[in-house]
């Protein structure tokens, strides 16, 4: 006896819907764009824009303003295409305006080329454009990146407020680099109250760390009188430990206080080291009495009658002062006067 088994149906393989033109057309477009770039835009505009000046006769192509309308985007947009053609084929890698004819097709470069002639940021072709894109390019950068900061100052402030230290190291090298620009952004700071005192407060920071530094890499000591003489071994240490300290600070610590506290000890231990010294304390006062006594002479010198007349501008006082000044200036002299008198002779010891 023959059992008949029924054996499930296998259902048919689903016939593919047919391919939509859309589709088809959509996918092409891709596959052109994908291998090309921008130089499958940048054709149409070369074969369907009248370049500027050409004679509407004899062709069937528009002003960019007009092909603009019928793309729905801006006449800006098309000549960016407009100018990264003729760029391209002022270098010989397309072929030149008037070569192309509306529907023609030429072998495109690769898509890599496109965005070395074309600049998506219409700010390009202006001065300040043209300048930012140079220097892009010479930091082998894309132009477009640089000029979309350029053009957005909100954005150019968000990353300069989030690192700091890349903007004050980009500002610094632009600074060195223009000497105009060093001199417009000294002006901004002295009309600031604010940057004029960190400058003022940095300076003296500076001027600080550069004494001790001075001291400790040369090995000499400049004297409150003005004398420069060799630093004792100890001083010298003294001031190499405190500029360790100081280099080893981070960047973003203040130098400041750090800076003010070994001033102050080296300044300290000069007065120590000249006051320890007989013979160089008495040298020091020697050099204060006959630096005080130049300043003197000179302002005195200034104090003269020439073209006027001392009826103009007589007081009490002004006679009251010289005739002290006479006196303090006679009993100087009386006293240097009796030293000499007193004073051993050359080559005799004190």
């Amino acid at each position: 006896m023959t059992l008949a088994i029924d054996l499930p149906e296998t259902p048919a393989e689903p016939s593919p819907a047919p391919l939509s033109d859309l589709v088809a057309r959509d996918a092409r477009e891709f596959g052109v764009y994908a291998r090309t770039g921008g130089w499958a835009f940048g054709l149409m505009v070369a074969r369907s824009v009248r370049p500027g000046g050409q004679s509407a006769d004899g062709t069937p192509k528009v002003p960019a303003k007009e092909f603009a309308e019928l793309a729905g985007c801006s006449p800006d947009r098309v000549m960016r295409y407009y100018k990264a053609w003729d760029r391209a084929a002022d270098d010989g890698l397309v072929p030149h305006f008037e070569e192309l004819a509306p529907g023609q097709e030429v072998e495109l470069p690769d898509a890599e080329v496109w965005l070395t002639y074309y600049v998506s940021r219409s700010s390009a072709g202006s001065d300040r454009g043209t300048a930012i894109t140079a220097a892009a390019e010479a930091e082998g950068i894309r132009p477009t990146k640089a000029l979309e900061v350029a053009e957005n100052p909100t954005a150019l402030r968000a990353a300069i407020l989030a690192d700091p230290s890349t903007a004050r190291a980009a500002l610094l090298d632009r600074i060195k680099e223009d000497p105009d620009l060093q001199i417009e952004l000294a002006r901004d700071v002295v009309r600031t109250d604010d940057l004029k005192k960190a400058v003022a407060t940095e300076s003296r920071s500076a001027d600080r760390i550069g004494y001790v530094r001075q001291i400790a890499e040369s090995g000499q000591i400049k004297t409150p009188a003005g004398q420069t003489l060799d630093a004792p071994a100890e001083l010298r240490q003294e001031a190499e430990r405190h500029l360790s300290l100081l280099d080893e600070l981070d960047d973003d610590e203040d130098a400041g206080e750090w800076a003010s506290d070994a001033y102050d000890t080296m300044k300290n231990l000069v007065v120590e080291t000249v006051e320890a010294d007989p013979e160089l304390r008495v040298q020091e006062r020697r050099t204060k009495f006959y630096s005080s006594l130049q300043r003197a002479t000179k302002v005195f010198e200034e104090l003269t009658f020439d073209d006027l007349d001392p009826q103009e501008f007589y007081e009490d006082d002004m006679v009251q002062q010289l005739e002290e000044l006479q006196q303090a200036i006679g009993s100087c002299i009386t006293a240097l006067r009796g030293a000499r008198g007193t004073a051993p002779e050359a080559g005799q010891g004190v």
